[in-house]
This record gives C-alpha cells, sequence and structure tokens, in this order.
C-alpha cells in the first residue's frame, strides 16, 4: 500500500445536495424548504431561542449563580508546600517558577495546612494569622508592606439627591 494509492472506503463519501437545481436533481422546485410559510421566505428565519413570540426558555427561568472574573487572582498556597520550595527566600516570581501558583496569579495567601520546619521569608507574600506564626515560630519572617492610602482606590459614596428621603 502506498500513499498515493489510498482511496476512501465505497460509499463513505458522498456528493452534497446541490439544491435548487432542477426537477432532474431531485431538489428543485422548492429546494427542501417546503411550501409556504416562515422558512419557506428568502431571510425569513429568526434568532436563536425564539418560540414564535412566547416568552423564551432563558427569560422564563430565574437568574442564577455569579462567575467571577477576579477569581484566580489571588490563590491561597498551604505551608506544606513552602516546606518543599528549596529556596530560602519566598516570592510570586519563585512561586511561579515551581508552579505552585498559574502565571496568571496577582497574588497570594498563605493558609496553615501542614507542617513547616525549616527556616523561610516570604517577600510580598500575604498570610493567615496562623501561617505568619507558624512561619516565625520556625525562625523565619514574612516582608509584607500593606499598600499606602493613596494607593488603593477609593470610590465615590454614593449621595441622595436633595429632598429624597431615605428609603
Amino acid at each position: 500500500m502506498k500513499l498515493n494509492t489510498l482511496k476512501p472506503a465505497p460509499g463513505s463519501k458522498q456528493d452534497r445536495h446541490r439544491v435548487g437545481r432542477g426537477v432532474g436533481s431531485g431538489w428543485g422546485k422548492t429546494a427542501g424548504r417546503g411550501h409556504k410559510g416562515q422558512k419557506a421566505r428568502s431571510g425569513g428565519f429568526h434568532k436563536v431561542g425564539f418560540e414564535g413570540g412566547q416568552m423564551p426558555l432563558h427569560r422564563r427561568l430565574p437568574k442564577r449563580g455569579f462567575h467571577s472574573l477576579t477569581k484566580g487572582d489571588v490563590v491561597e498556597v498551604r505551608t506544606s508546600e513552602l516546606e518543599k520550595i528549596p529556596a530560602a527566600e519566598i516570592d510570586l516570581a519563585v512561586l511561579k517558577a515551581e508552579r505552585i501558583v498559574p502565571k496568571s496569579t496577582l497574588a497570594a495567601k498563605v493558609i496553615v495546612s501542614g507542617k513547616l520546619s525549616r527556616k523561610i521569608t516570604l517577600k510580598e507574600i500575604k498570610t493567615t494569622k496562623g501561617a505568619r506564626a507558624m512561619i516565625e515560630a520556625a525562625g523565619g519572617k514574612v516582608e509584607f508592606t500593606e499598600p499606602s492610602a493613596e494607593k488603593v482606590r477609593k470610590l465615590p459614596k454614593k449621595t441622595r439627591p436633595e429632598g429624597k428621603p431615605a428609603a
């Protein structure tokens, strides 16, 4: 058998229907559209989910759930995962290099889960109170600077128009 002699199995390939090409084709006259009605007309179709004017199913059902756009931005890291990292100074770049957090992560937070027996230094990684205590008990330290008030974006408070009572 050679590549230039390969052919599809008999009957596996059929010619496509060329509709509207005369009586002899078997798909002439109405070209498979039937007689009259919206679907027989040119341009006579409607959007997906249209139910003839009846309230469509996707609008009859209640809205439910929520998909956060920032869900994966801050990732939890276990203390047992920090134990396995060979580096003594750990920051977000190290966690990404060790594939503990995804590359798209913007921040990480250490939680207590497992043991930590070696001395490590965390740089610019958030921790829970318990995780901070565990790291410091093992002789390590946490270096995290809270963002200053100028850097934190403050949204303006919504104000009611004058003369309107509170609801």
